[in-house]
């Protein structure tokens, strides 16, 4: 059988075709997006990075330096005469300076730098420019911000102090104790709500939802004192019971809202299947509802339980300082307040504060894709 052969028309017009031009709008698009990303990436790998240094390195160096850089690096020290006067100028390694040189640093002819070292002592450094890096890497400070165990530190005029690290054991765990909880009662009472607002007919239904997504517009400002006069009155100010209870009621409306639109989405055929098999509506809530709603239930779970981790306010005006209940974010907030130095317990603190939400989200992230993607592909 006899294969047909291109023709030199064909030929040219294959050779002539132009190829697939990227739009620059895509181009613009993809630039700007992995802008975005490095600057918001960027304060993060320095709060981890910081989180590990030294706080003498903290306090003289930033983040980067733990990256190859030029630096003055010292190669030698010179001893001058300790009975010299600085009110005249020096010699150093056969070089004339003065005492305001030797403070801020002086470059010598030959490229290297002279500097005091112990002005008092009258010793000088003798310094070169190399390429290094500053890797003093260490875990007490996580040890210190866990456990609150006493550390040393030494200041800018060579005193020794003993302080306690902050012990952020109990804070996390009381984080652990609200935000839990706090996410788990709205998701239930919402998925009820949400299933009897699309699915069931009752009278006032449509009253009672608008109702439901009016209060989405209500400014948590707005309900703390009166709430808080209610919890002193039944004597539940400063429990773990009344934060729960906030954070509920601040989170059922939109909880019900989003819940909603997902759940009335679902094949009416499921339904109709059920009830005439003899299912109860509670039966398809638990076999056919809440399995379908994974998805919906995982996005919100995700919003709900960064909202109530990161929370300072609520906590703060509904907990207080109660001993032994106060949460992360009201524990930095004491470090920042008392000891604002010291960066290399605030970085840790931090870090670890973010930890859990980041284990949650990745976690959930696979359900929240699933969501979007889901009825996408048929057959």
């Amino acid at each position: 059988m006899a294969v047909a052969q291109p023709t030199v028309a064909t030929t040219q017009a294959r050779v002539a075709t132009p190829k697939r031009q990227i739009p620059l709008g895509s181009i613009f698009v993809n630039v700007t997006l992995a802008i975005i990303c490095i600057l918001w990436t960027l304060p993060t790998l320095g709060l981890l990075i910081s989180s590990f240094r030294p706080r003498e390195d903290i306090a003289v160096t930033g983040w980067w330096a733990v990256l190859p850089h030029q630096s003055w690096i010292t190669t030698a020290q010179v001893q001058l005469p300790t009975g010299i006067s600085l009110d005249q100028p020096v010699t150093v390694n056969g070089n004339t300076v003065t005492d305001d040189q030797l403070r801020a640093g002086y470059t010598l002819p030959n490229g290297q730098q002279v500097k005091w070292a112990n002005r008092r002592s009258r010793l000088v450094n003798v310094q070169e420019k190399q390429l290094t890096s500053v890797t003093n890497f260490t875990l007490s400070n996580y040890q210190n911000v866990l456990t609150g165990q006493e550390y040393t530190t030494k200041d800018a005029q060579g005193n020794i102090k003993t302080e306690r690290g902050d012990n952020m054991s109990g804070a996390f765990i009381s984080t652990l104790a609200v935000a839990i909880p706090a996410t788990l009662i709205p998701i239930l009472i919402a998925a009820f709500a949400a299933y009897a607002f699309a699915w069931m007919r009752f009278k006032g239904r449509n009253m009672l939802f608008a109702l439901v997504v009016a209060l989405l517009v209500v400014p948590l400002q707005v309900a703390l004192i009166p709430i808080l006069q209610y919890y002193n009155f039944l004597h539940i100010n400063g429990t773990f019971l009344a934060i729960w209870l906030a954070h509920t009621g601040f989170g059922l409306p939109l909880a019900t809202y989003l819940l909603y639109n997902y759940i009335s989405q679902l094949p009416r055929d499921i339904f109709e299947s059920a009830f005439i098999d003899g299912a109860s509506p509670f039966t398809v809530f638990t076999r056919l509802v809440l399995p379908l709603s994974v998805p919906a239930l995982a996005s919100f779970c995700i919003f709900q339980f960064l909202w109530v981790w990161n929370d300072y306010l609520v906590a703060l005006i509904f907990l207080g300082s109660v001993p032994g209940k106060q949460v992360l974010t009201m524990r930095l907030a004491d470090i920042v307040g008392s000891r604002g130095q010291d960066w290399h317990l605030l970085t840790a603190g931090a870090f670890i504060s973010m930890l859990i939400p980041l284990i949650v989200f990745f976690s959930l992230q696979r359900y929240f894709v699933r969501g979007l993607l889901a009825g996408s592909v048929k057959g």
